[in-house]
């Protein structure tokens, strides 16, 4: 119910009685004043999602009431009630911003239906303010890339858990993809048209953020002019994602824990309990067992949000999705600019399956969209991804067998090797080897590499 408060302002007593008697029975929170000063006085305290006054009342009227309340509280809607020969005030009011208007005698079942109308635009509203956040994710929308064995256990995860109502907890490293694992699974989940919500947890210091989640009453703090619904309640038949839990504090998780065993929760400031129909998921970069260990996570608040767990490998455990990945964004960042499509030399993605990607699949776009800016030609090299390539990363899987070699014949290999993964500079092969510039130029003489 969009329209939980209402204010009826009225000289009449026995109007006033009536609309409290109605709108009571629907369910409402009714305040009754009766003139246009208590009204805007109690406005001014306290947060109205609807306001419905009549137009003519001693000293302030209806009008001038109604241009006030604009003022001090835009979000309130106003429903002015007029006299049959007074048609011409409520046109009026509909100018100054009033969002219906009812004649007298008050007909219950007109202000019940006027005030239904309210509620589902209020709504709309909502829903709106939704879909603007989410355009800028639109257009950079993405897509689980991958066929490794291990991605195809994260789909078959996805797809078990997309048709339930039950909570998920993704794990695994920063960039592996938690988020669009989320919504994946809620565009294809019975709740696809509702909202999806996200909330870094991260980013939000834990004041902020149980306003943000839970909403606030007016007045609620400083700076707390009016009412404001939480991600939560926006959230309503649709899906929430709680990125990165295991950053907040064990008091935050206390709250969260109430909401997820009841679906109930009260407003900062208010004490009128809120009930919603939300799936929830959760993300970590933690293993999630580990973080409890380590108290970053409540043991208790663990066991709840752990009902479906996912876990997402890392990009250096299905580097056989490196060529896929690379070629879809390829076409993301190469297409932009509306150039011929550039492609990636073999050496360039041998690299690239050497290197250990602790950024993993971001690390990853980055590196690509950096080379397609930084690459001349129509080709991406290796000296383009600007790799920072250890010892580790180049020689970790050295494929030549030494068992009977001569000294000099291992030394050989190993140089000619790692000039080529570094594509010949010299400089980065001396880091890797650990050894001077001009020996690895001595060395390039005297066994005549290329």
């Amino acid at each position: 119910m969009a329209v939980e408060s209402i204010l009826v302002v009225d000289d009449e007593p026995l109007v006033r009685d009536l609309l409290n008697e109605v709108l009571k029975r629907e369910g409402y929170r009714v305040t009754l004043v009766k003139d246009g000063h208590s009204a805007l006085k109690r406005i001014k305290e306290n947060h109205f999602d609807l306001v419905v006054t009549d137009v003519k009342m001693p000293g302030l009227d209806g009008l001038t009431l109604l241009k006030e309340i604009k003022k001090v509280s835009p979000s309130t809607f106003v429903m002015v009630i007029t006299a049959y020969g007074s048609i011409e005030d409520a046109v009026q009011a509909m100018k100054e911003g009033a969002c219906d208007y009812l004649t007298k005698p008050v007909i219950p079942d007109q202000i019940k239906i006027a005030i239904q109308k309210i509620s589902q635009y209020q709504n709309l509203l909502r829903e709106n303010r939704y879909l603007k956040s989410e355009i800028d994710h639109i257009y950079r929308n993405k897509q689980l890339i991958g066929e490794s064995p291990p991605m195809k256990r994260v789909y078959r995860m996805i797809a078990k858990a997309a048709p339930t109502k039950s909570t998920v907890l993704i794990y695994g490293e920063t960039g592996t993809g938690k988020e669009l694992v989320a919504r994946e699974i809620h565009n294809i989940s019975p709740r696809k048209r509702r909202p999806f919500i996200k909330v870094n947890c991260a980013a939000l210091p834990e004041d902020l953020l149980e306003s943000e989640l839970f909403g606030y009453e007016k007045g609620a703090f400083t700076g707390a002019l009016e009412k404001k619904e939480g991600r939560f309640e926006l959230a309503d038949t649709g899906t929430i994602l709680l990125d990165e839990i295991s950053e907040t504090s064990f008091n935050f998780q206390a709250k969260l824990l109430r909401v997820l065993q009841e679906r109930e929760f009260e407003r900062v400031g208010g004490t009128r309990t809120i009930k919603v129909d939300v799936r929830v998921i959760a993300t970590t970069n933690m293993d999630p067992l580990e973080a409890v260990k380590k108290g970053k996570l409540r043991e208790d608040l663990y066991y709840r949000l752990n009902v479906i767990p996912i876990s997402l490998p890392p990009l250096r455990e299905r580097k056989e999705d490196i060529p896929l990945l690379v070629n879809y964004f390829l076409k993301k960042y190469d297409s932009q600019d509306g150039r011929k499509l550039k492609e990636v030399t073999p050496e360039c993605l041998e690299m690239m399956s050497r290197y250990h990607w602790p950024g993993n699949v971001r690390e990853l776009e980055n590196a690509v969209q950096r080379a397609i800016v930084v690459s001349e030609g129509n080709y991406i090299t290796p000296r383009d991804l600007f790799l920072q390539i250890n010892n580790d990363d180049a020689i970790s899987e050295f494929p030549f067998d030494f068992s009977d070699a001569t000294l000099e014949e291992m030394e050989k290999r190993l140089i000619q090797y790692t000039l080529r993964k570094v594509a010949g500079n010299r400089t980065r092969a001396a880091e890797i080897l650990g050894v001077s510039v001009r020996t690895i130029r001595n060395k390039i003489k005297k066994y005549h590499l290329t």
